[in-house]
């Protein structure tokens, strides 16, 4: 059963202290998070009437308005058992100005375009279409919103960590007079997800009352909240450095950053560090750093896992595109399964937000000569065509500049085949490719920088390329076989699978380097297509070829791209495991990205290398012919540069609770660290679970993982709540490629099944990468 906390009835009086405290909790938080005196801030704290949208017939004015913690928007219900009147401002994905979703587009007229804005969130939640009273009112909504958002998203770990703990203990205070009695004490203790017996609680309770008052306020809470966050590891490890005077010189930090993490930098990078991250002027001045500062510096992107050179374009982007793993997405528009689930615009969008770079787009005949995208022979909903074009335009290259593959599974009729291309010219522009670079004709694939900011087409073509050159559109039957993918949801009778479809010539002349043609096995593709003729292959059928003849299709995916796809059978959306395709090379491996999975994890962690671009460089033997690589028998050669990984989980930080309306729902979290590459390599290791403490659990277990080809490695952290009784529930998890690890102490951020970052978690690691014997 839910806690509930009636809010206690006050006199006027009161009232009046009541509403001075929370104007001043709100001044502090707005101070914390970067936007004091903001007023955009103080309108959102002040709140307004907007109408919800939620039909032609449902348009109801409500009250919505942004609570004293800065992070919190408390709206109006009328509903009788409203469990839930508050949203975070952690679970918008989004605020978008204007007409921009489904519903607003479909329920208001663009003459109300100013006045509208749409609050998109994480996750599954419905989005919420708003309309305000005036222009600036709308203006005033969005641009609030919006810097809440960057400014916490902007704000270092520690500010993080700050407003979050003093967010917990305001809400602990329930007679809210700024105090905190020992009871008190144990609900805050419960809200940040540690559990302790009554003896402790009265110890630290009396250790802080000096006052001997039975409350603690003001310094008493201060250096409550002092015990409570004092990090012993951290302790240690600055000890062991701090030896100037008990603080850090920028030589003792030198010799931290190349004993302890192995980084080959100069005195002068130390210095910088401290200039950067050192909180007090005075050690600042001395070229020193403090406890906090190398706090703060642990936290930032320099202590991170992650290589942040990594986060920046840092491959060459001048191979052919065939040479790149590229990011892609499978039934891109659904939201949720492939029998019943919502076909929506918002899902492109997410996929290309996250630098997707290769989207799938099922086109049929719709309603007044109007092509449509959903499921087919599905009860799945139904989607424009130009809708999603106009998508794709919008936001295909906010996250990534490098190429869009728009791939088609065309069954339109000749009609509506030629409105497709008509749309996907006249909206993309010359951002669309409709024609080969250069005036000669290509013998190979341009390069991802070469294509940057353009869009290619994949689908059926009725010729041969060349026909772009020599003005030859000529061909003796305009009908082409069905993709294989296509059939696949047709096995119960609707048509055979050898249908053919007739083909717009407008449509064919947009397909340049990406020509779906059937496969028919290495050595005919080898002896008979030309390198853009590309086949799909479903995941049964791709996996048995990395299986039995990885070689082989490594060679094919040496000038050809494949694309990989998930099984028919997969109704629920589910997803297949893409490393041991990415071993085979195959660069369009699609996933479900709707459906938050260890494969997704993996496909974020993999992409997360070379600025989120989308395209991250194959091994250099995966592109050389003369290369004989096998993932499976791992022969001598380039790919075998064994590593031995000495991996410490020393502790974490700030777990999420994970049922936040059970009174008592502390965590007992354990670690999984876990090996994704080829046959060998593939290994996982777990820590004892720490019973009732998610706020500051220590491990202190050390693992060591033999990784023989670390080119082809993933390393994947997975946090979980043990249980007894049922399987353990996911609290939060990271992946990276093993050749982005940087090595010594280094926080690991810790992101939710869906991929988005849990802002004041973490995990505390040691690392060491060395040769093998």
């Amino acid at each position: 059963m839910s806690c509930l906390h009636k809010s206690p009835k006050r006199t006027k009086s009161q009232e009046q202290v009541y509403q001075e405290q929370s104007k001043k909790v709100a001044q502090e938080n707005g101070k914390r998070i970067g936007l004091e005196g903001d007023a955009d801030l103080e309108f959102l704290l002040v709140g307004g009437e907007l109408q919800k949208v939620r039909s032609n017939s449902w348009k109801k004015n409500r009250f919505y308005k942004l609570q004293e913690d800065c992070k919190t928007m408390w709206h109006e219900s009328h509903k009788t058992f409203k469990s839930r009147q508050t949203f975070s401002i952690d679970d918008i994905e989004a605020v978008r100005a204007g007409r921009q979703s489904e519903g607003l587009q479909k329920h208001t007229s663009a003459s109300v375009e100013d006045l509208c804005f749409s609050i998109v969130f994480k996750g599954r939640r419905k989005t919420l279409d708003l309309m305000a009273a005036s222009v600036e009112e709308a203006r005033r909504w969005v641009s609030g919103l919006q810097k809440i958002i960057t400014n916490m998203a902007n704000l270092s770990k520690q500010k993080t960590s700050e407003h979050w703990i003093f967010n917990c203990m305001r809400k602990a205070d329930k007679n809210k007079d700024n105090k905190m009695t020992l009871k008190e004490l144990k609900h805050f203790l419960h809200q940040i997800n540690i559990e302790v017996d009554d003896t402790y609680a009265e110890m630290l309770f009396k250790k802080c009352d000096q006052s001997n008052s039975g409350s603690l306020e003001g310094a008493e809470i201060k250096h409550f909240y002092d015990l409570l966050t004092s990090r012993e590891e951290i302790d240690v490890i600055y000890a062991k450095y701090a030896k100037t005077g008990g603080l850090m010189s920028s030589t003792n930090l030198l010799d931290f950053l190349l004993n302890e993490q192995r980084e080959s930098v100069s005195l002068e990078h130390a210095e910088k560090l401290i200039d950067k991250y050192e909180l007090d002027e005075t050690a600042k001045q001395s070229k020193q750093m403090t406890k906090d500062g190398f706090l703060m510096y642990l936290h930032q992107e320099e202590g991170i896992i992650f290589n942040p050179a990594h986060n920046e374009v840092f491959q060459d982007m001048t191979q052919p595109i065939n040479h790149y793993y590229i990011s892609s997405s499978h039934n891109t528009y659904l939201m949720e399964d492939q029998l019943k689930g919502p076909s929506s615009t918002e899902a492109y969008i997410r996929a290309l937000m996250k630098s997707c770079r290769c989207v799938e787009l099922d086109c049929w005949d719709g309603p007044n000569g109007e092509p449509v995208i959903y499921h087919g022979y599905t009860l799945t909903s139904k989607i424009l065509f130009k809708d999603v074009i106009k998508a794709l335009k919008e936001y295909a290259f906010k996250t990534s500049e490098y190429p869009v593959i728009i791939s088609l599974e065309n069954h339109c009729t000749l009609e509506q085949q030629v409105l497709m291309a008509q749309h996907m010219t006249s909206i993309l522009g010359d951002a669309l490719l409709a024609h080969p670079l250069g005036d000669q004709m290509p013998t190979h694939f341009p390069s991802p920088e070469e294509l940057k900011g353009r869009f290619l087409v994949k689908g059926k073509r009725l010729n041969k390329l060349d026909a772009a050159f020599n003005n030859n559109s000529n061909v003796e039957d305009d009908s082409v076989s069905e993709e294989d993918e296509a059939a696949d949801c047709k096995e119960n009778g609707h048509k055979s699978k050898k249908s053919k479809i007739k083909l717009a010539k407008e449509l064919s002349e947009l397909v340049i380097y990406c020509k779906s043609v059937h496969f028919s096995g290495f050595e005919h593709a080898r002896d008979c297509q030309a390198f853009y003729e590309m086949s799909s292959f479903k995941e049964g059928k791709a996996v048995s070829l990395a299986d039995t003849s990885a070689t082989a299709y490594i060679h094919h995916n040496m000038d050809k791209l494949s694309r990989i796809y998930p099984a028919g059978s997969r109704t629920d959306s589910s997803n297949y495991n893409p490393v041991p395709l990415w071993n085979a090379g195959c660069q369009i491996v699609a996933l479900n990205f709707q459906t938050p999975s260890k494969e997704m994890d993996l496909n974020q962690g993999l992409f997360r290398a070379n600025g989120m671009s989308g395209y991250v460089l194959k091994p250099e033997f995966q592109r050389d012919p003369a290369s004989q690589f096998d993932p499976k028998t791992l022969q001598k050669g380039p790919w075998l540069t064994k590593k031995m990984l000495h991996l410490m989980v020393i502790s974490a930080q700030q777990l999420p609770k994970l049922n936040k309306d059970k009174c008592k729902s502390i965590v007992d979290p354990l670690v999984r660290v876990e090996i994704y590459g080829v046959p060998d390599d593939n290994a996982t290791k777990e820590t004892h679970y720490i019973q009732n403490n998610g706020f500051n659990p220590m491990w202190n277990e050390n693992f060591q993982f033999e990784v023989r080809v670390p080119e082809l490695a993933m390393l994947r952290f997975v946090l979980e709540d043990y249980d007894t009784t049922s399987y353990n529930d996911l609290i939060g998890q990271y992946c990276l490629p093993f050749t982005s690890l940087q090595m010594g102490y280094r926080h690991v951020p810790l992101l939710t099944k869906r991929g988005d970052l849990i802002p004041s978690a973490g995990l505390f690691v040691h690392v060491m990468v060395l040769d093998a014997e």
